[in-house]
C-alpha cells in the first residue's frame, strides 16, 4: 500500500490517531471517529484498517498500559548489540535499508562548520515533522504536533550552531519519505559523541512493533550502570522514529519521557504494532 504517496488517506489517519490518543478510555467509538472526519463508518473502517493494518478497535488497545507491559515481558534481547563493529555501517530493517555514517568526533566538535544543511516541513502519520539533512544524509527529524513546529526547528538547529541552514525539502524529500513509509532506503549522517552514537545503533538494532528497556540498552553497550546517560542519550536522538527511541520503555512497561511529546510516543508504539500484527513475519530481522 503507497500510504507515503496516499497524502488524502495520510492525513486521514494522521487525524484519526491524535483523536484515538487524545481520547479518554475506552476510546471513541467507530461511528464517531468517522463522523469527526467526515466519512461513512465503513469507508472509515476501510481506509483505516488498510492503512494501519486492524480495525480502530484494536488499534486503541494498542494504546494501554498493559500492551507495553506485554510487550517489555517478550521484548527483543539486545545481545547482537555488543558485536556491532564500529559506528557506522550498513544495516536493513524490515523494508527499509538504513545507511548511517558518523561525524568524526573532530566533526562533532566544530558544531557543523562548512556543512550546508537542508530543511523542510512534512507530513507524517504522526503530524508535522520538521526534517534536515546534510549531503550524506538525513541529520535531523523532529516531531512538531505536541512541541510546535518553531520549537521542533530550533531544537535541531542549535544541534548544528555553526553550519548554514537553508530551506530546501526538495532536496531531502526522498530519504524523509522512505523513512516514514518504511520503505526504500534512507542514508542518515548522524551527530552525536560515542557514547551517544552506541546507544543510537543498540536502538536501530530493536524491530518495529517490538521494545526495549533503558537497562537492557546500557547492558547491550557494555555500560550497565549508566542508565542516566543512556536515557539522556535517548533523549538527544536527533531522528526521531528513524533511531526508535520511542521503543526505549521503563521497565514496569511505563512510557518514561518522550522529547516530542508522550502523546507521539503512544501513537508511534500502536501504529508500530498494528502494522507488525497485520505482516506475519515482519518482526523477523533480514
Amino acid at each position: 500500500m503507497r500510504a507515503i504517496e496516499d497524502h488524502y488517506h495520510y492525513r486521514v489517519i494522521a487525524r484519526a490517531l491524535a483523536l484515538i490518543d487524545a481520547a479518554p478510555a475506552p476510546g471513541p467509538s467507530l461511528e464517531e471517529l468517522a463522523a469527526a472526519l467526515g466519512m461513512s463508518a465503513a469507508h472509515f473502517q476501510k481506509v483505516f484498517s488498510a492503512w494501519v493494518g486492524v480495525s480502530p478497535k484494536r488499534y486503541q488497545q494498542y494504546l494501554t498500559l498493559d500492551h507495553a507491559r506485554a510487550l517489555i515481558a517478550k521484548r527483543l534481547p539486545l545481545d547482537a548489540v555488543a558485536d556491532l563493529a564500529g559506528l557506522s555501517g550498513t544495516g536493513r530493517l524490515h523494508d527499509l535499508f538504513l545507511r548511517w555514517e558518523a561525524m568524526s568526533p573532530g566533526e562533532y566538535a566544530q558544531g557543523g562548520a562548512g556543512l550546508e544543511i537542508r530543511y523542510g516541513s512534512f507530513a507524517s502519520p504522526f503530524g508535522e515533522v520538521v526534517a534536515m539533512g546534510t549531503e550524506r544524509g538525513l541529520c535531523g527529524l523532529a516531531f512538531a504536533a505536541e512541541v510546535g513546529a518553531q520549537a521542533a526547528f530550533a531544537d535541531l538547529a542549535r544541534r548544528w550552531p555553526a553550519a548554514r541552514l537553508a530551506p530546501a525539502p526538495e532536496a531531502i524529500a526522498h530519504w524523509v519519505e522512505a523513512a516514514l513509509a518504511q520503505r526504500g532506503e534512507a542514508a542518515l549522517h548522524l551527530i552525536g559523541a560515542p557514547f551517544q552514537i552506541k546507544v543510537w545503533e543498540a536502538l536501530l538494532s530493536i524491530p518495529s512493533g517490538q521494545v526495549t528497556t533503558y537497562g537492557d540498552i546500557a547492558g547491550a553497550i557494555g555500560a550497565p550502570r549508566a542508565l542516566r546517560a543512556v536515557g539522556t542519550a535517548v533523549g538527544r536522538n536527533p531522528l526521531a522514529f528513524v533511531i526508535p527511541c520511542h521503543r526505549a520503555l521503563r521497565k514496569s512497561g511505563a512510557m518514561g519521557g518522550y522529547h516530542w511529546g508522550l502523546p507521539v510516543k503512544r501513537a508511534m508504539l500502536a501504529w508500530e504494532s498494528a502494522r507488525a500484527e497485520a505482516v506475519p513475519g515482519r518482526l523477523a530481522r533480514t
